[in-house]
């Protein structure tokens, strides 16, 4: 059964990184036939994705947040990382990840993390 779990902090400062790390159990985060997101939700807005790391990891991102925006993996341990940097409170929101079936660019995901709420506040 594949799972995916999300873990970082809960609360960042204005101005510094957010980091969170999504660990996966279950399957392969070097397989061809899958890549590995993260989307996230402010509080009453619709979910926006932020970014993918491909199975040979390759990164693409959201334009609007690119230059912030880094997504890494350990492939050793099975996890990808998310790195967003400088944020405001308009990065508040639950952060996602979850699997990707098939290319990078597709929207089918079939496995989410349970979320996790980071709140950016002084």
């Amino acid at each position: 059964q594949v799972q995916l779990q999300e873990s970082g902090p809960g609360l960042v400062k204005p101005s510094q990184t957010l980091s969170l790390t999504c660990a996966v159990s279950g399957a392969s985060i070097t397989s061809i036939s899958y890549a590995w997101t993260w989307i996230r939700q402010p509080p009453g807005k619709g979910p926006e994705w932020i970014g993918v790391i491909d199975y040979d990891g390759s990164t693409y991102y959201s334009p609007s947040l690119k230059s912030r925006t880094s997504i890494s993996r350990d492939a050793s341990k099975s996890q990808f990382s998310l790195q967003l940097s400088s944020v405001t409170p308009d990065d508040t929101a639950v952060y996602y990840c979850a699997r990707v079936q098939g290319l990078y660019y597709s929207t089918m995901y079939d496995y989410w993390g349970q979320g996790t709420q980071v709140t950016v506040s002084s």
